[in-house]
């Protein structure tokens, strides 16, 4: 799989996701096998005005490289801006986000509000491509009806702008995440552009990312809110593409998934916000296992790494010695 100069290992790439793909989750998906990672949407004109929080969004680790990152905005000018910086943080990947239809994000002409005026689409796709030297690449819905005919002309105006791959989540934009994901639109768009193109949306298992490939000849699979709690759907698809049975994550795995989790994100966000944040976030890796109710529960008032990974080891613990076969 080939993105302009950027070569991955697989085609297998993580969605963006706002509040969830922030680096010690990225770092999780690339260590299950993800080729590549992306921001959370980035604000240009946040990078631009000098906001400390949004430049927060762009930092990187080593280990999770290759790293896309994703804008949204406007304004041809500020989005040029805009991706000079990405460029200057030293991203691998330049996205831009043709495809969040949370309503204060298309007030602002920006996210999929760009599919429905592709004379600004042109113009901001046209400016960032001049000023950057990094791959492009966008990522777009199936517009504002269901005809699809706005994401196959958002698509072929990219490639003819120096774009280098789109990723599409077959959707409109009124659906949000409701109903089907029409994945017939992304084997439509392989036939009418020959950049590559990446599917994404109703993939909920490692089976049905053979299954896109299968149905739709796209490039690569971009799997969002499956990989919630649940990092080894990338090994496992990678299993499956290798004619091998997926592994199933035991508690050993989960435990340490979890404990990286943790150590990630306070090296990350300090300890104070980390332990914040884990107590709504540790229960992703937890469900569907028994007492996974009284575990969030247990660490839901925790002040300290220490005590939270007490009460992360005490869990899994419970959990195997409950499955130990009694001695006879």
């Amino acid at each position: 799989m080939k993105i302009g100069s950027l070569v991955l290992e697989n085609p297998l790439i993580l969605a963006p996701m706002a509040g969830i793909t922030e680096l010690p989750f990225r770092r999780l998906a690339r260590e299950a096998g993800c080729a590549l990672v992306v921001t959370e949407m980035v604000s240009a004109n946040g990078l631009v005005h000098g906001s400390k929080k949004t430049a927060e969004l762009l930092m990187s680790h080593p280990k999770e490289r290759p790293l896309s990152a994703q804008i949204f905005g406007a304004d041809p000018e500020i989005m040029k801006e805009g991706a000079q910086i990405v460029q200057g943080a030293g991203a691998d990947i330049l996205d831009v986000n043709l495809g969040c239809s949370v309503r204060k994000i298309v007030r602002q002409g920006a996210g999929v509000a760009l599919m429905r005026e592709p004379n600004r689409l042109e113009a901001v796709l046209k400016a960032i491509r001049s000023a950057i030297s990094l791959p492009l690449t966008i990522k777009i819905r199936t517009g504002w009806d269901p005809s699809g005919e706005q994401a196959v002309k958002a698509a072929q105006m990219a490639e003819d702008c120096g774009v280098d791959a789109v990723a599409i989540h077959p959707r409109t934009a009124v659906q949000g995440f409701a109903g089907s994901a029409d994945w017939s639109l992304i084997a439509r768009l392989k036939e009418a552009v020959s950049i590559p193109v990446v599917g994404n949306g109703d993939i909920q298992g490692p089976d049905d990312v053979l299954r896109m490939q299968r149905e739709t000849g796209c490039d690569a699979v971009m799997i969002g809110r499956a990989s919630i709690g649940n990092p080894w759907i990338f090994a496992q698809a990678l299993d499956l593409m290798n004619s091998r049975p997926p592994r199933q994550p035991d508690l050993l795995d989960r435990l340490n998934t979890v404990l990286r989790y943790i150590e990630y994100s306070v090296h990350h966000f300090g300890e104070v916000r980390a332990v914040r944040m884990m107590r709504s976030r540790l229960g992703w890796f937890t469900k569907g296992l028994p007492h996974s109710s009284r575990f969030r529960a247990s660490i839901s008032h925790l002040q300290t790494k220490e005590d939270m990974t007490e009460a992360v080891q005490a869990y899994f613990e419970g959990m195997q010695n409950a499955i130990q076969p009694t001695a006879i």
